[in-house]
């Protein structure tokens, strides 16, 4: 035991020595988390829009000014002609546009349907698609209001029928906001990049420099050395979590709803997977450059984009969903998430706490042997 102290210690010391690893361990987890908490957003908050109004008169203006006082389109341009309209479609300076034809007051006043036509950017699925659900709900107010305000003004009584009226109730983000839904998630990848990445580029250091194989020579057990080694990540882990945590509730308004002793159980549970990642990276890597290589386009960018931290999974072919079971974070995202937002615990959330513990001891023993086995 008193060899392992020894090891940690050492760890301890040789990171005090490199301040920009302590940056990297204690400010870094709370830049990224600022960062990718405000720009990793898929919210519409404004839809930049362009309108050809070929009608120009009262009704053309009242039916435009419907849009601009739902409080989601800014008309950055009015257009006389296609041309110009192609032009900002083209240029991506506008996500909307709205051509009202010449007849629309007229087809109004005659009691007729008059359509019109909108006219997205496509390039950008999501947001088009949350702009045409905008779009769809400001004109059906406006013809709502149109039918009121000629039942008023020709006497005739609203008789009253059977209606079916959805009480929407949203659980869990009542604000729809894209962050809750992302930032308890960076809580796994920021985890992810300080256990997987330090671990990897740490033991390979060793290597480059010449410290590991001094070690080796000494009566130091191969277990012994892979403990000293991989608990000082552990610490470093829980500390990143602990700062995540803390600054996702002053910075975000985002509490943690459920267990938090049982969020730092699961927590280690992933950390023995990663932790057993970084030591089968640094057991193939013979540089730090071939380690972050490695460890970034071979591991985590496949946890990431598989995970479904950014991507539901439910929406990718059959194959990769069945892959994504492999995947260790897929299990760690599902328990931040129901911890954090649903408050949730055990009794909902056992399975996927025993998978990640089956799978990090299983990585972590699998990566050991192969370490063990290069030191001797």
């Amino acid at each position: 035991m008193k060899t392992i102290l020894h090891i940690i210690k050492k760890e301890f010391l040789q990171f005090r020595r490199d301040p920009k690893m302590f940056a990297i361990i204690l400010i870094a987890p709370v830049i990224q988390l600022i960062f990718l908490g405000y720009a990793a957003t898929l919210d519409v908050n404004v839809v930049h829009t362009l309108v050809y109004d070929q009608d120009k008169t009262y009704e053309s203006r009242k039916f435009i000014e419907s849009f601009t006082s739902s409080g989601f389109f800014k008309i950055n341009y009015y257009a006389d002609n296609y041309t110009q309209l192609t032009t900002n479609l083209d240029k991506g300076e506008i996500i909307f546009a709205l051509i009202i034809p010449k007849d629309f007051s007229q087809k109004i006043q005659r009691r007729e349907t008059s359509p019109v036509q909108a006219i997205f950017n496509g390039s950008d699925g999501n947001t088009a698609s949350i702009a045409a659900g905008y779009v769809a709900k400001v004109v059906q107010g406006y013809a709502r209001n149109i039918l009121l305000n000629y039942m008023d003004k020709s006497g005739r009584k609203i008789l009253p029928v059977g209606t079916i009226e959805p009480e929407i109730r949203v659980w869990y983000n009542p604000q729809l906001l894209t962050r809750y839904f992302m930032v308890p998630g960076i809580v796994g990848l920021l985890l992810s990049i300080i256990t997987l990445i330090l671990t990897s580029l740490g033991i390979v250091k060793e290597k480059e420099i010449g410290t590991l194989e001094q070690l080796i020579v000494t009566p130091i057990k191969p277990w012994q050395l892979i403990m000293g080694k991989l608990v000082p990540f552990v610490i470093l882990g829980f500390v990143s979590v602990v700062i995540v945590l803390t600054a996702m509730t002053y910075i975000f308004d985002i509490p943690v709803r459920g267990s938090v002793p049982f969020l730092f159980l699961c927590s280690f549970f992933y950390i023995l997977s990663t932790l057993g990642l970084g030591l089968f990276v640094s057991t193939i890597s013979k540089t730090q450059q071939q380690a972050m290589m490695i460890a970034i386009f071979g591991i985590m960018m496949p946890m990431v984009y598989l995970s479904g931290f950014a991507f539901p999974i439910e929406n990718m072919p059959k194959i990769i969903q069945y892959i994504s079971y492999l995947i260790p974070l897929r299990y760690f995202i599902a328990i931040i998430r129901g911890v954090i937002l649903k408050g949730i615990g055990f009794n909902e959330l056992w399975q996927e706490a025993a998978v990640l513990l089956f799978m990090g001891i299983a990585i972590l023993f699998l990566s050991s042997l192969r370490f063990r086995k290069k030191l001797e």
